[in-house]
């Protein structure tokens, strides 16, 4: 018998996922692929090939049909749902390697495309890559027929069109809230500012390279050929926008109204807000992207994400497995006291432009001593470290007036539950966990691949009522504990006041 579902894909930073869902978003079964970077290319490179995403994607949906197969299950895919690392920079034809979000080399493009749209264009976003690129890459000439994401490629190579969420492009280029496009002036300044370099007459102009931005629910192909092959299934599925990460890691939280912040932790860390309204003026700590129905995010974005407290784990579980040094010191973690003991830290392994640290390789320990260096202190300043980073950009939103009245957590933290009572306490604000959390933006695809499903069938309901429909299963709620808090408190001033001594050192 047939058992009706979506598929959700999510192409991250280090690896794929693709689950299957019931029709009532339930996880049946999961399949995974894997890809590394590029080797070999200088300090803060970072690239992948497009041929391993594709690669990834065939070995984990063999996977995943394998898994049900062996359950004698037999699935019917009413529609696909992809999320991809945002920002990164695919061109067509025929990529070699795609630079991801992660790459840093186009921080002086950002800062100068900042200045001349009067809109802050962090330096992961693909325009600034683009303007790199062009500057670096194809000065002496080139044949760029288009520009997309990871998840644009994907879905274009599963569906033949040149399609994308309208969050994911507008981690490409700014969007207007008006027409839900890329805003027309702006790309204008853009096209002006390469034409005034005569060496680049080809380069096509903007509007004409980026793919077409689709919000939720929307038209955006059907599985072709190439992709029933690259997948095991038949051809004519619908496949919904590709979405960035971020959108779709909301769209899992349920989150479609103010009030309502996702926090996702892993290699990087986003607080992302949905609001009627933009953020005023530009700060270094603010981006600003949107909704996979096209709501302005006001996004607080830590390229120095978990990174640091997985690889203090594993530095303080020497000899032990990465298994079973997090099992021996997370438990430690969680018992140690809200000041640590008087141990602080920096989790700045890489640059934090947000914060305005320019130069990685800064991550440290700081008041250690002989009665305070134990595991659990030191373990859960590296987790603080992190999670300050992310309050210091939150009360900038704060002082906006933008409302924060719960947070969804997601990504890896959740696997550890309890440390979502640190971040209650350190925001003050009540934490959740769904039942979805630890699949975050895969399972996010997945439920875009529904929305897609319900609105080429007639239906009316906008995004935030189809996403109010799915507020059912399991919530497990962490309130804050204000004597925790004021504790808290006093390690951020500390933390802040180590940041600054760092940026002015």
């Amino acid at each position: 018998m047939k058992t009706k579902g979506y598929l959700g894909i999510d192409l991250g930073t280090q690896g794929l996922s693709v689950l299957f869902t019931d029709e009532q978003m339930n996880v049946i079964e999961v399949g995974e692929g894997r890809y590394e970077m590029i080797p070999g290319l200088p300090e803060g490179c970072y690239e992948q090939s497009p041929l391993d995403w594709e690669n990834a994607t065939r070995e984990a949906a063999a996977e995943l049909f394998g898994k049900l197969k062996n359950r004698s299950l037999d699935p019917a895919v009413l529609a696909i749902g992809i999320s991809g690392q945002m920002h990164g920079e695919v061109t067509y034809p025929s990529p070699q390697t795609a630079r991801l979000w992660c790459d840093g080399r186009n921080d002086e493009e950002g800062a100068e495309l900042t200045q001349l749209l009067g809109v802050k264009v962090p330096k992961r976003m693909t325009a600034a890559r683009w303007l790199w690129s062009l500057r670096n890459r194809y000065a002496s000439g080139g044949n760029v027929e288009r520009l997309t994401t990871p998840g644009g490629w994907l879905a274009h190579r599963l569906t033949g069109e040149w399609n994308l969420g309208i969050g994911d492009a507008s981690g490409m280029f700014p969007i207007d809230q008006q027409t839900m496009n890329y805003d027309p002036s702006r790309i204008s300044e853009f096209n002006s500012l390469v034409r005034s370099n005569v060496s680049l007459a080809w380069a096509k102009p903007l509007m004409d390279l980026l793919p077409k931005a689709c919000r939720a629910g929307e038209e955006a192909g059907v599985l072709n050929e190439e992709g029933a092959r690259l997948l095991g299934l038949t051809p004519g599925i619908p496949v919904a926008p590709a979405e960035g990460d971020q959108p779709a890691a909301l769209a899992g939280s349920l989150i479609g109204s103010a009030g309502t912040v996702s926090m996702s932790f892993g290699t990087s860390v986003c607080a992302n807000s949905v609001g009627d309204r933009s953020f005023s003026g530009v700060s270094q700590a603010i981006d600003h992207f949107c909704a996979a129905d096209g709501k302005p995010i006001n996004m607080v974005f830590l390229r120095n994400g978990t990174t640091f407290m997985n690889s203090t784990i594993e530095m303080l579980g020497t000899g032990k497995s990465r298994s079973d040094a997090f099992a021996s010191i997370m438990p430690q973690l969680l018992a140690a006291p809200a000041d640590c003991e008087g141990v602080n830290a920096l989790p700045f392994l890489d640059d934090e432009p947000g914060l305005g640290i320019n130069r990685g390789g800064i991550g440290s320990f700081h008041g250690l001593n002989s009665t305070n260096n134990r595991p659990g202190n030191i373990a859960k300043a590296a987790l603080l470290a992190t999670v300050f980073n992310l309050r210091w950009g939150s009360e900038i939103l704060d002082k906006q007036g933008f409302p924060r009245k719960e947070i969804i957590l997601s990504g890896g933290l959740t696997r550890t539950p309890a440390l979502s009572q640190i971040i209650a306490d350190v925001f003050r604000t009540p934490v959740k966990i769904l039942d979805s959390a630890t699949e975050g933006s895969a399972w996010g695809a997945a439920l875009m691949a529904k929305y897609r499903a319900v609105r080429s069938s007639g239906a009316k309901e906008t995004w935030s009522e189809f996403l109010a429909q799915h507020q059912t299963g399991k919530v497990v709620l962490f309130a804050p504990d204000e004597s925790q808090s004021r504790v808290y408190d006093k390690g951020f001033a500390e933390h802040c006041r180590l940041v600054e001594s760092v940026k002015n050192g």
